[in-house]
């Protein structure tokens, strides 16, 4: 677990003053009374969030939101599985410390929304995301961010990266040199890797369970995160990742000569980092203004800028909805953040994939 603190801004200030550059701070286009949410912010003195998002692609976000209001943020990366974890137990205390779950587990995410720990909001900037990017006023999309794979250029050359996941499936039960030098997410260890696995049930189960039996024939090895699969990529001790965090990779590829990193022309699904405001949040106000800021064009280019791809098409800082299915060659399908979500949450369907997916890979 990580914590960062923003600092915090010195000198005290009256409160003429601050309802009068609250009122200045008030966006285009946003309710006339929202300056004084922006002074109940400010008055609430910080806001904590609980996330899954590392510091270096976040910070940018943080710096312009710090900037702008004055509001210190404690971020505290928790990881996927731990940042919902602490939720519901906080919440079961009665001592909730979350004003903010921000996670790249949307189906985690989707369960805390039906459980009821989070509270309903609707965020002025609703009307700038689209349709599949919110969630009866709960839950908002953040980010879009491609799953793809990740490959050792110097063990494998370009124009033989697999571009189906059929064609993968053939390339994997093709090529005996693969054998232990394939890696994929663990889904039982990583909430990312159990999302983009069991979606990829949800768009072709067939498609899915054939790759997995191709990956096990291959020895597959499991990891819980894309950082420690990029590690082995580059270091040719395994060929290539599958299911990776796309916008991580294509990052990593302008630094790192012998690593590439490819998308899928039958289907690129997409997944989002979701926020949403936790139930009796400490600082709910804050925790609002926040919300706005981060689908806000300012926080989503700072979000860009960072490496993580808007879900607004109007963003310039770096690459958004639009440019983002460009890069990854037209075939990209933003997972919604609908109940479809819940369905491998259920305990039974959950026991039923890992049977089958350690029944695929086992060797």
């Amino acid at each position: 677990m990580r914590i960062f603190t923003s600092a915090l801004f010195a000198g005290a200030v009256s409160l003429a003053a601050i309802a009068a550059a609250s009122a200045q701070d008030v966006p285009a286009g946003y309710p006339a009374d929202y300056a004084s949410t922006i002074e109940a912010a400010k008055g609430e003195g910080k806001v904590v969030i609980y996330t899954s998002t590392d510091i270096a692609q976040a910070q940018a976000l943080l710096d312009a939101f710090t900037k702008k209001y004055g509001i210190p943020i404690e971020y505290n990366d928790l990881g996927t599985n731990g940042a919902y974890n602490r939720a519901i137990s906080e919440a079961a205390a009665g001592q909730v410390g979350a004003d903010i779950v921000w996670s790249s587990g949307m189906d985690l995410q989707m369960t805390l929304a039906a459980d009821g720990y989070v509270e309903e909001y609707e965020s002025p900037e609703k009307a700038n995301l689209p349709e599949w990017a919110d969630y009866e006023n709960m839950l908002y999309a953040t980010t879009v961010e491609p799953i793809g794979m990740i490959y050792n250029t110097s063990a494998l050359p370009k124009d033989k990266v697999p571009t189906t996941h059929a064609d993968l499936a053939k390339f994997l039960e093709g090529d005996a040199a693969l054998k232990g030098k394939v890696a994929t997410f663990d889904p039982e260890k990583s909430g990312t890797g159990f999302l983009h696995h069991t979606h990829d049930v949800v768009a072709d189960a067939d498609g899915f369970w054939t790759l997995a039996k191709a990956m096990g024939g291959a020895g597959v090895r499991t990891y819980s995160s894309s950082g420690s699969m990029r590690e082995t990529v580059v270091s040719g001790e395994n060929v290539l990742a599958y299911n990776i965090i796309g916008s991580y990779a294509l990052d990593w590829v302008k630094s790192t000569p012998n690593l590439g990193v490819g998308f899928f022309t039958d289907y690129t699904a997409a997944f989002s980092r979701v926020a949403g405001i936790t139930k009796d949040a400490p600082h709910p106000e804050a925790a609002k203004l926040f919300v706005d800021f981060m689908l806000s064009k300012e926080g989503q280019d700072a979000l860009a800028s960072g490496g993580l791809p808007s879900v607004r098409e109007d963003v310039t800082a770096g690459l958004n909805v639009k440019t983002l299915n460009d890069t990854v060659g037209g075939a990209l399908k933003p997972i919604a953040l609908d109940d479809t979500l819940l369905e491998f949450m259920k305990p039974e369907k959950r026991v039923g994939f890992f049977k089958e997916w350690q029944a695929a890979v086992a060797r």
